[in-house]
């Protein structure tokens, strides 16, 4: 859409001013942002995609359509074969006898449109559809994964499926069923359904009749099909050859990695393999490279928690820990917070393992223990780099701890992650380590612990009350006394709430836009514990993390638990998702 049009109706419909325009023109020029004007205006949060939608449905005199609320017959969707549904974003989604309706992205495109009409020979109504919608329609390409992969391997040669090949060694006939035509399609196939499906994981667990393929999408793991044992190998077999691993050893953990990049995403795999009975595990990470950092109100950060990262990113020096287990958005934090620092005046280097998002500007080092380069000794080697920001992948070990303590001592800014269940523990957790208190105390600036939630579905989202005897329950698991006040604070409770029955709360019914989950996307709930001259006081003196806790509380510190009911309170999640993530 032309850009003066847009912002011209923009104007009009006074979404935009003069002075917006030329802020987001200087924002092009200084930061070389290089993405459509649209885009720009979208991820500004200047417009919404159904605002957009609007203007140009109203300029183009095309309807909008919601792919979401329509039922598309397969035997439709495939009229537009798939390839030509990503290049050219359109979805054929209703036809009758004489006519085929297209919900296009650009419904100004005249040789796709002329394309598709004469592959049909029906008449094309056209239809104007967003990205989020797209998405969903391109999703249907690959709505029955089990289906496509028994086709796949029923049309295959059946020498592909025998685990040994006459005259040669097992080794030998896996290294050719893994360069066989079904084998790679159908593991092409696993890794796209998952990309289309936003799954984090994708586990291949051998069973002893059969292998069950899972995916952890929005951190829980789902059971995608079930496939015949005899395909094992040639699968297995096939991702190694991909992440360079080798074929011929079954007996010991593998691990490795390979990309894959084609028009519109582009995503790094990190494979893992370990022998078990009946045969070898695979799980494969999928790290979206393309991503783009968000900002930490979308990452779900409340406002005071985002103040007092804020103020402790901009000290001098000093370190920031992020805590958490495996899978809880700790790296996304950090990449977010040296999104916010990376101007062209500072020089960032990181040490990682692996590194899992690019960060223009940045130097980024990863480490490898095979030839000796661990975290301590690349984060000797960055010092002399002359950085300014450092972040470091983990602490794992009394070397790299001491490493980065004096980094932040000596004027830099450090962050880094470390496993802990609280943010208060991490201090014990130096201590434990062998780093001394005096250090502990004068270079952590604050501690953020955080775990991952589930987001409610908003198209089948519903309030609910919880009943006397869960609140008695929740009673027991959580300090609720401490809980009300704070809701009130965020004006989420009635002002006379007794309890916390008094206080609505929100579930997803589910329906086909979240599989029935009642769930669509992940959101972080924090606690965050500023190292204030009181809790420096307690590290200095030992104390537990219990009473270091205690002490933040009382200087205003959200616990986890607290900030996860507050987000429930809010419709965001759920209270079944606070306990699955969060203990008191």
């Amino acid at each position: 859409m032309d850009k003066q049009e847009l912002n011209q109706a923009l104007k009009r419909k006074k979404i935009l001013t003069d002075a917006k325009v030329a802020q987001l023109e200087k924002d092009l020029s200084t930061q070389k942002i290089s993405e459509p004007w649209e885009q720009l205006l979208l991820d500004k949060k200047i417009l919404s995609e159904d605002q957009l939608l609007a203007i140009k449905s109203e300029m183009l005199g095309v309807p909008v359509v919601d792919l979401r609320n329509q039922q598309i017959p397969q035997d439709v969707l495939n009229l537009v074969p798939e390839p030509i549904a990503h290049r050219h974003q359109v979805i054929s989604f209703q036809k009758n006898k004489e006519e085929l309706s297209l919900a296009m992205t650009d419904p100004e495109d005249l040789q796709t449109k002329e394309f598709i009409q004469k592959k049909t020979g029906l008449a094309i109504k056209t239809f104007l559809i967003g990205k989020t919608s797209l998405d969903f329609g391109l999703s249907k390409y690959h709505s029955s994964l089990e289906k496509e992969i028994t086709h796949l391997f029923a049309a295959g040669p059946d020498k592909a499926l025998k685990a040994e090949a006459e005259g040669e060694s097992a080794d030998q006939a896996l290294q050719k069923m893994a360069e066989e035509i079904p084998v790679i399609r159908v593991v092409d196939t696993l890794i796209e359904y998952a990309i289309f499906e936003k799954a984090s994981d994708i586990h291949i667990e051998p069973q002893e009749n059969s292998v069950i393929v899972r995916y952890r999408i929005d951190g829980v793991l789902h059971d995608v099909m079930t496939l015949p044992k005899v395909i094992q190998a040639a699968i297995v077999a096939r991702i190694k050859v991909l992440s360079n691993l080798k074929i011929d050893e079954h007996r010991l953990p593998q691990d490795g990695r390979f990309k894959i990049e084609k028009e519109g995403y582009k995503f790094s795999m990190r494979v893992s393999t370990i022998p078990i009975f009946d045969g070898e595990k695979v799980v494969i990470r999928l790290l979206d490279e393309s991503a783009k950092a968000a900002s930490l109100e979308d990452l779900g950060f409340e406002p005071e928690v985002m103040e007092v990262i804020t103020r402790n990113i901009k000290k001098p020096h000093g370190m920031l820990l992020v805590t958490g287990p495996t899978g809880s958005g700790k790296s996304t934090t950090l990449y977010t917070v040296l999104s916010m620092l990376n101007t062209k005046s500072v020089n960032i280097s990181t040490i990682e393992d692996p590194v899992e998002y690019r960060i223009v500007g940045a130097n980024q080092m990863q480490v490898n223990p095979k030839i000796g380069l661990t975290f301590a000794m690349g984060l000797r080697a960055l010092l002399r780099q002359d950085p300014n920001i450092i972040m470091i992948g983990e602490i794992r070990d009394k070397e790299t701890a001491e490493e980065a303590v004096h980094a932040a001592m000596t004027g830099h800014i450090v962050f880094s992650t470390l496993h802990t269940n609280d943010a208060a523990a991490a201090l014990p957790r130096l201590l434990d380590i062998g780093i001394e208190p005096y250090l502990i105390a004068s270079t952590i600036n604050a501690v953020l612990a955080q775990r991952l939630v589930r987001v409610i579905c908003k198209d089948c989202r519903k309030e609910t009350k919880i009943d006397d005897a869960t609140a008695a329950a929740l009673t027991k698991q959580f300090h609720l006394e401490k809980l009300l006040p704070i809701l009130a604070k965020r004006k989420l409770v009635p002002e006379k709430a007794r309890d916390l029955s008094d206080v609505k709360f929100y579930k997803g019914e589910g329906c086909d836009k979240c599989n029935h989950s009642g769930y669509r996307g992940r959101v972080g709930i924090h606690e965050i514990l500023e190292v204030t001259p009181n809790v420096a006081e307690m590290i200095m003196q030992r104390k537990s993390s219990q009473e270091i806790q205690e002490m933040g509380e009382q200087e205003g510190m959200v616990l986890l638990w607290e900030d996860g009911f507050v987000k429930a309170a809010q419709g965001i999640t759920t209270i079944d998702e606070i306990l699955r993530v969060s203990k008191e």
